[in-house]
């Protein structure tokens, strides 16, 4: 297990090996490049299919971001590509049928490949469209702000609720850190926030496993933890904006994915806190609002997940008291990159708060500290505690 945690990101390419759980474990992306620079490896991804039609995917910021560079990069090597920038004014893009089907629209019957030129949405649109034309896709890394380049998982809006759909994994990873470092301020917070989740996602999944029997792999989980070390040491510099801090955010956010391909399902990195994000995501695009990035709302989320497993320490297994995080410590980390800390810094409700409590556990059938409480019969008396905490006290009214 030692040799395959310490793997450096892009070796782990192509990697197959028999797990001490049991399980073989493999990923089939064919090319992971994370570095300065990079972007014009993105040739070498493309070789074996520059004969054929490739359609590049971006929006307005994306394209300006790096698209615009790897145009040209594909134009000046003979590539027969196609540019299409989602062009979407003042509005944020949603992943929902809309935006798949003017995507759909866009893509001719004998393209050979598509290059998805962004993060979160771009990424899901064009995975999950290639999935189903059955053809491969690159993807260039725009902004260190969720983990989803290296995963298969495609997370859409359908009828109003997230839903992760199969996708495929990325054939090859462009991550270059040049132009990473000149994300959003709020992009980088939003990685951060989706790394800071694992504290409570891997004590989710041992409570799972403890609990319920569920499958648990040591090796992808100390994965996510080596991952999850070194960004928590260079919170500082990725803060600052420095190549090693950034570098090590890009690391882990694909190292999360990769840990994620490996055993075919989100669980190393996805727990409860990811339940709550979906949860409020879900309300604000069903009332017509800015939803906030889904790292932001993660991170928000993994301290009162956190509380949650304070409140239910009495009835945790040793082997999840021992590993589950503190409120406090999840606040300070979100504080050292500058990041959203509470509910009200993004402006959610107390009664949305206080509902998501209770019912975010139905967003997924995946069992959580939130099960638990349920179970217990105390999410109520937690919920309104947590509430409370944050709100003050008042009558919660649903």
């Amino acid at each position: 297990m030692k040799s395959i945690v310490e793997t450096p990101v892009e070796k782990l390419a192509t990697i197959s090996f028999d797990c001490d759980c049991g399980n073989k474990h493999s990923i089939d992306i064919q090319k992971i490049v994370v570095g300065e620079g990079v972007l014009p490896s993105l040739m070498d991804m493309v070789e074996p299919f520059k004969d054929g039609k490739i359609l590049m995917v971006s929006d307005q910021n994306t394209f300006e971001a790096a698209g615009e560079t790897a145009y040209g990069i594909l134009q000046k090597a003979g590539c027969d590509v196609k540019s299409f920038v989602f062009q979407t004014g003042c509005d944020i893009l949603i992943p929902d049928k809309k935006a798949l089907g003017r995507l759909f629209m866009e893509l001719e019957p004998d393209t050979s490949l598509m290059i998805a030129v962004g993060s979160g949405t771009i990424n899901d649109l064009t995975k999950y469209v290639a999935a189903r034309a059955k053809i491969p896709y690159i993807v260039i890394c725009t902004a260190p702000s969720m983990d989803g380049y290296a995963s298969d998982g495609a997370p859409l809006i359908c009828d109003g609720f997230k839903v992760s759909f199969q996708g495929t994994l990325a054939y090859g990873i462009v991550a270059d850190i040049d132009i990473m470092r000149k994300a959003p301020e709020n992009l980088i917070q939003a990685g951060f926030g989706d790394v800071i989740g694992k504290y409570t996602a891997l004590a989710d999944w041992m409570l799972a496993r403890e609990n319920v029997g569920e499958y648990y792999c040591e090796t992808c989980a100390e994965m996510i933890r080596v991952a999850l070390t070194k960004v928590v040491e260079h919170a500082e510099g990725i803060r600052r904006r420095e190549v090693e801090g950034i570098r090590n955010l890009t690391e882990a956010l694909i190292m999360s994915g990769v840990a994620m391909g490996l055993i075919g399902v989100s669980r190393p990195a996805s727990g409860a806190e990811h339940m709550l994000s979906h949860y409020w995501e879900m309300y604000y695009i069903a009332h017509d609002c800015y939803p906030e990035l889904h790292g932001i709302k993660v991170g928000i989320a993994t301290p009162l997940i956190a509380e949650l497993f304070e409140m239910m320490r009495d009835k945790l297994p040793e082997s999840v008291a021992a590993i589950c995080p503190e409120r406090q410590t999840m606040e300070k980390l979100l504080q050292l990159v500058a990041a959203p800390v509470l509910p009200t810094d993004i402006g959610i409700m107390r009664e949305l708060l206080y509902e998501s409590l209770l019912e975010a556990y139905q967003v997924r059938k995946r069992y959580s500290i939130v099960q638990l409480a349920v179970e217990e019969g105390q999410i109520e008396d937690c919920a309104e505690k947590i509430t409370n905490r944050i709100y003050g006290n008042a009558t919660i009214s649903v």
